[in-house]
């Protein structure tokens, strides 16, 4: 009997759908984008040979963890890896069921879990996420670099039309080397991740909160004004500083600076606006970071 083996599908191609297919999509790591569809009864994830699915990253075991398929659904089990498999944020123990939209996280790559019980429905499902992975940051769930410049060119042109205000936040976490070199970079993953979340649920839909890279975000204000926009970022300066970061039973302590800019005439473009904004986040760190400046 012919054995099958786990087809690989890279953007833009599509594999047609069966019913009740289940497959992974990458959503952050090395192979961004790329759909992997379960077809055997076990599925290895790790940076051996063997794996069905080959991760080359350091931080990845050679055999580092499985989805098996059951007549009862598809389920997660960590096969002893050094930096542990994570479901939804959570270290998993033995094997837990997964369900449609679950992430995976398999040292520094992320997967989304898909499962289709309808001939189509995966394949639509597919479509909206290879979409998301065009304007969302895969690590932090915010919107990433592309969707933030044109984000802002958009809110650039609206505004200097209409002769209104926008602002612009540009904030990078402090020390982040350090978190790094102290705790790990999975716990550096983690303040990136928990800062996001924190933030994100205090930002209005008509206003873009992004990873610009690395440990820097951004946050526009259309019509806030400069006063509300340097309020503003310094109360969420401080719900951060206030806020409890605790990887693996330890707490890291977590700030960020701030610089704040507002659109001027000589902004011809969202990177000279950026530049101005970066040069206030500068100032902030060279007067002892953990604070926001707007002048």
């Amino acid at each position: 009997m012919e054995t099958k083996v786990t087809r690989v599908t890279q953007m833009p191609g599509i594999v047609a759908p069966g019913n009740d297919e289940a497959c992974l999509v990458q959503i952050y790591g090395p192979m961004l984008g790329k759909k992997f569809v379960l077809e055997k009864d076990e599925t290895s994830i790790g940076r051996g040979d063997n794996c069905e699915i080959v991760l080359e990253l350091d931080n990845v075991s050679r055999r580092h963890c499985s989805l098996l398929q059951k007549p009862d659904g598809v389920f997660l089990r960590d096969n002893g890896s050094t930096n542990g498999t994570y479901l939804n944020n959570v270290e998993i123990r033995g094997e837990t069921p997964l369900r449609s939209g679950d992430l995976i996280k398999v040292g520094g790559a992320i997967f989304k879990f898909l499962f289709g019980g309808e001939l189509g429905s995966i394949e639509a499902q597919y479509h909206e996420e290879i979409y998301r992975l065009t304007i969302i940051d895969g690590l932090t769930q915010v919107y990433n670099k592309r969707y933030l410049l044109e984000f802002l060119d958009r809110e650039m042109a609206r505004c200097a039309r209409h002769g209104r205000a926008l602002s612009l936040v540009l904030l990078d976490i402090d020390h982040f080397k350090k978190i790094n070199d102290t705790y790990g970079h999975l716990a550096g993953d983690y303040v990136l991740r928990e800062l996001a979340s924190a933030l994100k649920s205090r930002i209005r839909k008509e206003e873009c909160f992004a990873r610009y890279g690395g440990e820097e975000f951004a946050l526009v204000l259309p019509e806030t004004g400069h006063e509300n926009t340097v309020f503003l970022a310094d109360k969420l300066r401080k719900i951060i500083e206030q806020h409890q970061f605790v990887f693996e039973g330890k707490h890291i302590p977590v700030t960020f600076s701030a610089g704040v800019a507002d659109l001027e005439g000589s902004h011809d473009n969202a990177l000279a606006f950026i530049k101005a904004a970066d040069a206030r986040l500068y100032e902030a760190k060279r007067r002892g970071r953990n604070q926001v400046v707007g002048a």
